[in-house]
């Protein structure tokens, strides 16, 4: 699970889409080091905010549902705060290209207000954007390191590299230690299980716990690289206390696997579920980047951050936590 990360003790740290997945998780990392943790979530029906999912640290935190965009309740709960993980947003392709005036306000309007009020009232804060390895779009080269060209192929892609940029710029501009992590198909407990719009391995996991039947489009020969959480988690929190990663962007990455290996692996962990070749649905095909592996050598480098858990044990841990609560996420 990497680093004890003692040096969070104490800490005031922030976590925006707190009450997410990744945030969560977090969330409960940094409570059991001992760091003073504010959580905010302004808990949007559909994009992952979940109570249930610090529903037994709720005691040791303080969680807000402020939108991000809603300057007057941000500033007092930025005030102070020493690091601040910037986990908030929209992650589905599909939504963003439904409705792009929506994502634009969630992914871009949303952080560039956190930025200010961070410039306003902390200064000095450390802040770590989770940001996606979608930015790249389709690879020219592979694996895709940080200087491959940032290339989206959809809505979200293209304000995900907004936010970076403006994440950067205020680095650059105004002296806030920003550090960008590209983050790469993660799985794991808390995560939105409910519908198929935030990426493949939510919908593999939904569809092998409850026994139904795990569609491949186009066969399932698209490979990917997968992090488990832990790992993820790891990253976060070297990012947000090294000297050495002010301002600058790491890949994150993880075991590579084609989706119908991924399948099969689920299948085998949960037997009463079966996978199937189908047909790409038009809306998904225009936006698929095909294989994507990312080079993380630089975060190995800089960060000393490797992820440490194998797929299939990952995948194990992820349907046992499901096992228990699975009634919180469908």
């Amino acid at each position: 699970m990497g680093e004890m990360h003692v040096e969070y003790a104490g800490k005031r740290v922030l976590v925006t889409g707190g009450a997410g997945f990744v945030g969560s998780n977090l969330a409960r990392r940094l409570v059991a080091i001992g760091a003073s943790v504010t959580v905010v979530d302004s808990c949007v029906e559909g994009l992952g905010g979940n109570p249930f999912n610090l529903q037994d640290i709720r005691d040791r935190i303080l969680v807000s549902h402020a939108d991000l965009r809603d300057t007057r309740r941000l500033a007092p709960l930025i005030e102070g705060q020493q690091v601040v993980f910037n986990l908030a947003g929209q992650v589905s392709h599909v939504d963003s290209m439904r409705d792009p005036l929506a994502d634009l306000e969630l992914n871009v309007r949303g952080h560039v207000a956190l930025l200010e009020a961070c410039r306003r009232h902390a200064p000095t804060a450390r802040v770590v954007l989770a940001s996606t390895r979608q930015v790249y779009g389709r690879p020219l080269y592979s694996p895709v390191d940080e200087e491959h060209p940032v290339r989206p192929v959809d809505v979200n892609g293209i304000n995900k590299v907004s936010s970076e940029q403006y994440h950067l710029l205020y680095h650059q501009v105004y002296g806030l230690p920003v550090t960008v992590l590209r983050l790469t198909n993660t799985y794991g407990p808390r995560q939105l299980i409910a519908h198929a719009r935030q990426g493949f391995i939510a919908w593999f996991l939904r569809s092998a716990l409850l026994g139904d039947t795990i569609d491949l489009f186009g066969g399932g020969r698209q490979v990917r690289d997968m992090t488990y959480v832990d790992d993820v988690v790891d990253a976060l929190l070297r990012a947000g206390t090294r000297e050495c990663a002010v301002g600058h962007v790491f890949n994150l990455g993880g075991e590579r696997a084609s989706l119908r290996a991924i399948a099969e692996m689920l299948r085998d962990l949960c037997p009463a579920c079966a996978c199937r070749p189908v047909e790409f649905p038009e809306e998904r095909r225009r936006i698929d980047i095909g294989d994507f592996v990312a080079d993380w050598s630089k975060a190995r480098r800089v960060l000393g951050w490797a992820p440490t858990v194998p797929l299939r044990d990952g995948l194990a841990r992820t349907i046992a936590y499901y096992r228990g609560c699975l009634d919180k996420y469908v």
